[in-house]
């Protein structure tokens, strides 16, 4: 039973806790996993839900979800948040839970706020209360579980990921807020226009909670009009709406940068220009984009176009120099420089199979005629000998042997049919094809050198 001050707590909350749906059927969004028929859902109805965490960005429902859970469970809840909660509060919570199973056949859901937060002594702590059914254990977190969580509990959880909300979600719970008459503002009267509606979701970027904090701020600082209702316009929810800043934790950071090399190799400039902006606008060290760009553009264009190096290690050169936000014109240009070239990664083989090749070992003498001659008594040793210096012959080349004999995965270097490459496979096969006839018809005078 409500007393008078906690009734005066709940009417002075924010509208976003206010809101916050009570039942399955006023839950909004995430029909992937809660529409109608969908396993989740099922398991919240018939009360068998099992031990699960919820991830996904802020304000997508994953708390709502769990509030659901244990407000239309017969089983025991108990609330935890992962910041201000240590080992000691667990096993509280943990006796009190076997108790109820022993005493009376109850099953306890134990919901952990943030609970990528928890150590790894915190979360061994729960792990035997989990097997043995003690605890059905939900937890919530807007990181990625499978990297910010200890193992152990990830796998005897079922992952359900929450995605943004669209904004067709937020702006159902937007006009469900002007019409409620409980706890939103059907009482006041409120008129939200379509085009603010749209502002304020769009702004929110999938987070209800934000665009609720938003309307409440719209309303309220605006005066009643001559109507008695208060009117909420465009220009209104512009002014009650800021800037919602790129939230980055090191899955999304991965996930973007993931992408971001991605469009780079599929060449498509305009998305990795995308990817760069947002990179960029949280805060990302702009240093690891160029790096990424200097090696792709060796690892997915390399001799296909040799001048998509240059780019991009002046756009390494021009960032140092001038620093951002101007060195976002030389990286947006090496950026479209890789993009726009045509695409090889005729260099990371060539690079994966010489490395191959070294890391097996047992490697034979360097042949005579490759050793070095610059030492007294060199020659003595047979140092270069046979050695033949290629610029005494036609064309500068001569055929003879350079690799090393134990060398199996050659060749290592084999050029594809684009842009570049194209010409130096058809110098290979003419070299191949004359031998140590000068390839190109020129006459080599060469300087009579013959050693290295």
């Amino acid at each position: 039973m409500e007393d008078l001050f906690s009734a005066g707590v709940k009417t002075l909350a924010p509208l976003a806790d206010r809101m916050r749906p009570r039942t399955l059927d006023e839950f909004i969004g995430q029909k992937q996993i809660v529409g109608e028929g969908k396993l989740l859902r099922r398991a919240i109805e018939a009360d068998r839900l099992t031990s699960s965490i919820f991830f996904g960005p802020p304000g997508t429902g994953k708390t709502t979800l769990a509030t659901i859970v244990a407000e239309t469970s017969k089983a025991a809840f108990e609330k935890m948040n992962a910041v201000t909660s240590g080992v000691s509060e667990v096993r509280e919570v943990l006796a009190r839970a076997e108790d109820r199973q022993k005493l009376y056949g109850k099953t306890t859901y134990l919901l952990l706020d943030e609970c990528h937060r928890w150590s790894k002594a915190q979360s061994d702590s729960i792990l035997p209360a989990i097997e043995k059914g003690i605890v059905r254990f939900i937890g919530s977190t807007t990181e990625n579980p499978m990297i910010a969580m200890t193992p152990a509990i990830v796998s005897r959880c079922r992952l359900f990921r929450f995605e943004p909300l669209t904004d067709a979600d937020v702006i159902e719970a937007l006009r469900r807020a002007c019409a409620d008459e409980e706890r939103g503002y059907g009482r006041m009267g409120v008129t939200l226009d379509d085009d603010a509606a749209a502002l304020i979701a769009s702004a929110a970027s999938g987070d209800v909670r934000s665009a609720l904090n938003a309307l409440e701020i719209a309303v309220l600082s605006t005066p009643v009009g001559r109507t008695g209702r208060v009117h909420v316009t465009r220009e209104v929810a512009a002014d009650s709406v800021q800037q919602k800043p790129l939230r980055m934790d090191e899955s999304l950071f991965y996930d973007m940068l993931s992408a971001f090399c991605k469009s780079l190799r599929g060449s498509d400039a305009d998305a990795a220009l995308a990817w760069f902006a947002r990179l960029d606008h949280a805060g990302v060290d702009p240093r690891i984009v160029v790096r990424r760009v200097i090696v792709h553009a060796s690892e997915d264009v390399g001799m296909a176009n040799p001048n998509a190096m240059l780019a991009a290690a002046a756009a390494w050169q021009a960032l140092n120099a001038v620093g951002m936000p101007e060195a976002r014109l030389p990286i947006a240009q090496a950026i479209i420089a890789v993009c726009e070239s045509p695409k090889s990664n005729s260099v990371a083989v060539a690079v994966e199979r010489a490395f191959a090749d070294a890391e097996k070992g047992g490697f034979e003498s360097v042949p005579a005629h490759l050793r070095d001659t610059h030492y007294k008594g060199a020659g003595q040793l047979g140092s270069g000998e046979g050695y033949l210096y290629p610029h005494d012959f036609p064309g500068h080349y001569v055929k003879q042997t350079y690799a090393p004999a134990d060398a199996a995965g050659m060749p290592y270097y084999q050029p594809s049919d684009q842009g570049g490459e194209v010409e130096i496979a058809r110098r290979r096969e003419a070299r191949e094809r004359v031998g140590c006839e000068n390839p190109t018809g020129a006459k080599g005078a060469g300087n009579g050198k013959k050693e290295d």
